[in-house]
C-alpha cells in the first residue's frame, strides 16, 4: 500500500510540474498594463501645434516601450481652443494644447512673453517662456500638470494690399488676438478678433484685409493665395502650453512620469527649432508659388514703429501689479532671458 501511495504522489507531481512552470511571473513589457491617454488640440493637423503633438506622442510611446498609448484629436474634434484648459481640468481630455493669448486675463503672467520686448524667433521665445513659467509657477496652472510650453515665431502683417509705412496701415482691418490687438491699435490699424479657421472666409468676403500672425500660416492655411504682401515687423509671439489632467498625472507610474518630465525642455526646444524652419520654408514657398512680396522696413521706419509700442509694457506692469504680481521683476527677467538665449 505504501509503495502504491508513493507511486500515485510521484505521478501527480510529474503531471502537474509543467503547469507550475507556466504560472511563473514574467518581466516582459508586453505583460504590463497599457495606459491609454487622449490628447486634444484645436488647429488643423498640418499646423505646427499638431506636428509637435504627434512628435511628443511618438516619443512617449517609444520611450515607454509601448506602455503608454496616446490617441490624438486635432482640429477641435475633442475640445475647442477656448475650452481647452477647463476641458482638461474636467477630464474631457487627459492632455490638451492651449494658446494662452486667447485668454489674456487668465494667463496674465505667461502672456508677458507677448510684450514687445524683442523676442527674435520661436526657439528663443519658447525657452524664455519655459524658464518664466518654472520660476514663477503661476496659479493659473495650479489645477493641471504642465508637460511643456512653446511659442510661435514673431508676428508680421500679411495683407491684400501693400503696407510699406505707418500711413498705409491706418484703419486697415487685420485679424489678430491676444497681445497683438494692442500692437495693432498702437500702429493705427483695426484689430478684428476671430478664430484662425474663420479668417480665410473673412479675407474672401473683405471682412478683413489681412492678418497679424507668425508666417507659417501663409502655407498652412494657404493665405499666400489671398495675401500677396508681407510686411516684416517681427513683433509679438503667441505662447502655448501643453497640460495634463492632474488626477491622470497622479495615477501614472513613476517611470512614465520621469520620461515625460525629461521630455519637457527637449520638446520645448524641438518645437521652437521646427517652427523657425517651418516659417522660413513657408516664406520661400509663398514667394515661389504666389510671387508674394516681402516688404522690409528701413531701420528708421522700424524705430518709428517700435516707438509706438513703448507704452504697452508700462500698461502691462500697471495691470500685473494690480493683480499682486512682481511686474517689474518679471519684465527684467524677460529681458535678461531674451538676451541670454539670443546669444546662444
Amino acid at each position: 500500500m505504501k509503495k502504491a501511495a508513493i507511486l500515485v504522489l510521484w505521478t501527480l507531481f510529474v503531471v502537474f510540474l509543467p503547469g507550475c512552470k507556466k504560472s511563473e511571473p514574467t518581466d516582459q513589457p508586453s505583460q504590463a498594463k497599457v495606459i491609454q491617454l487622449t490628447y486634444a488640440n484645436f488647429p488643423p493637423a498640418s499646423t505646427f501645434p499638431c506636428v509637435q503633438m504627434e512628435r511628443w506622442k511618438e516619443e512617449v510611446e517609444k520611450r515607454t516601450g509601448g506602455q503608454v498609448k496616446i490617441q490624438t484629436f486635432p482640429g477641435g474634434t475633442l475640445l475647442e481652443a477656448k475650452d481647452m484648459m477647463d476641458g482638461v481640468i474636467n477630464n474631457q481630455a487627459d492632455i490638451g494644447c492651449l494658446c494662452m493669448a486667447y485668454q489674456p486675463g487668465r494667463f496674465l503672467l505667461t502672456n508677458a512673453t507677448s510684450l514687445p520686448l524683442g523676442i527674435p524667433n520661436s526657439k528663443v521665445g519658447s525657452q524664455v517662456l519655459w524658464d518664466l513659467y518654472n520660476k514663477y509657477k503661476p496659479d493659473s496652472f495650479s489645477e493641471v500638470k504642465v508637460l511643456t510650453m512653446f511659442a510661435t515665431a514673431p508676428s508680421n502683417i500679411m495683407s491684400k494690399k501693400a503696407i510699406r509705412s505707418l500711413d498705409d496701415v491706418q484703419g486697415v482691418d487685420l485679424r489678430a488676438s491676444g497681445g497683438a490687438a494692442q500692437i495693432l491699435k498702437a500702429w493705427g490699424a483695426n484689430q478684428v478678433g476671430m478664430p484662425m479657421s474663420a479668417t480665410p472666409e473673412a479675407l474672401q468676403k473683405g471682412v478683413v484685409q489681412g492678418l497679424f500672425s507668425s508666417l507659417e500660416v501663409m502655407k498652412d492655411f494657404n493665405y499666400a493665395e489671398l495675401c500677396r504682401y508681407v510686411t516684416m515687423t517681427d513683433t509679438v509671439i503667441y505662447p502655448f502650453a501643453v497640460v495634463m489632467n492632474q488626477k491622470t498625472w497622479d495615477g501614472l507610474p513613476d517611470s512614465v512620469k520621469q520620461i515625460m518630465e525629461e521630455l519637457a525642455l527637449e520638446q520645448c526646444v524641438w518645437t521652437g527649432e521646427y517652427m523657425d524652419q517651418h516659417v522660413r520654408d513657408a516664406i520661400e514657398w509663398s514667394k515661389d508659388t504666389y510671387e508674394v512680396e516681402v516688404i522690409e522696413l528701413t531701420p528708421s521706419q522700424k524705430e518709428e514703429w517700435n516707438r509706438r509700442l513703448e507704452t504697452i509694457t508700462d500698461e502691462w506692469i500697471s495691470q500685473a501689479k494690480g493683480k499682486g504680481l512682481p511686474a517689474e521683476e518679471i519684465v527684467t527677467d524677460l529681458k535678461t532671458l531674451i538676451q541670454t538665449y539670443s546669444r546662444q
